[in-house]
């Protein structure tokens, strides 16, 4: 029975019930008074919705709001796009600087939606380090970590190695909206800064369709904007490999265990 069910409560003489109540509120109003007040709940941080650029630090190179992004009639390897606002895109050439959010996250939710034209290619590094790859993947078969969804390999003494293809490939056509929703857990470390834990992809669902489970990463990968590890960092948006249009990206607070 709800406590707020009171239809199904029995009935009483009215001044029990009355003297009833009145103790009731007391004792509320007493806990109340005594109790410390409730952690505030972890809201999501809208960091681009096309409206706004002010959730990106400077300088932000030719990134713009459009009103709409489309494939061009004249060169579908690039955008036909519409003044005004509701998408950001990588200015009109689809070339420039990478881009930093003011956020700095750790462990996150977050989603993401995006789109590129064909032939396109772009990436989104969680913590500014480790990179989910974007890139026009449809229809192509044996996959690797350089494909759409990807996490892409790290590089040292001129070599790659590492990372991971996505389980399938949900990609959708070039042109097309698609969503990234990506659940990121934080590197950890002890009281004297050493890393303790790698940076792990706990969930990576594509266009509905889950790519990744529980992959760690041990360090920043390819291109990344750092070379060391922390706490928390930047989302990065890549800007320099082809035109990107994003039209939201919401990151959640976690806690991941």
């Amino acid at each position: 029975m709800s406590f707020f069910d009171i239809t199904s409560e029995p009935s009483r003489p009215a001044n029990r019930s009355l003297l009833l109540l009145a103790g009731v509120l007391a004792l509320g109003q007493a806990r109340a008074q005594l109790a410390p007040p409730p952690p505030p709940a972890r809201t999501s941080i809208t960091v681009s919705n096309g409206q706004s650029r002010a959730a990106w630090r400077a300088p932000l190179g030719d990134w713009k709001l459009v009103k709409a992004a489309a494939l061009s009639p004249d060169n579908p390897k690039a955008f036909a796009l519409a003044e005004g606002k509701g998408v950001l895109v990588n200015g009109d050439k689809g070339r420039t600087g990478n881009l930093f959010s003011k956020h700095e996250h750790g462990d996150v939710m977050a989603a993401i939606e995006y789109m590129v034209p064909q032939g396109s290619n772009s990436g989104i590094y969680f913590q500014g380090r480790y990179e989910i790859q974007i890139l026009d993947s449809h229809g192509k078969t044996g996959l690797t970590h350089g494909d759409n969804g990807g996490i892409y390999e790290r590089w040292a003494n001129g070599k790659g190695f590492g990372g991971a293809a996505p389980i399938m490939n949900a990609s959708k056509p070039p042109g097309e909206w698609q969503k990234f929703i990506v659940t990121f857990r934080a590197p950890r470390f002890d009281k004297r800064g050493k890393k303790i834990e790698n940076a792990r992809f706990v969930k990576v669902v594509h266009n509905g369709q889950l790519i990744h489970h529980n992959v760690e990463v041990a360090g920043p990968t390819r291109a990344a904007a750092y070379n060391d590890e922390k706490p928390t960092g930047p989302l990065m948006l890549q800007g320099d490999h082809g035109p990107v249009a994003f039209r939201k990206i919401v990151l959640k607070p976690a806690k991941l265990d």
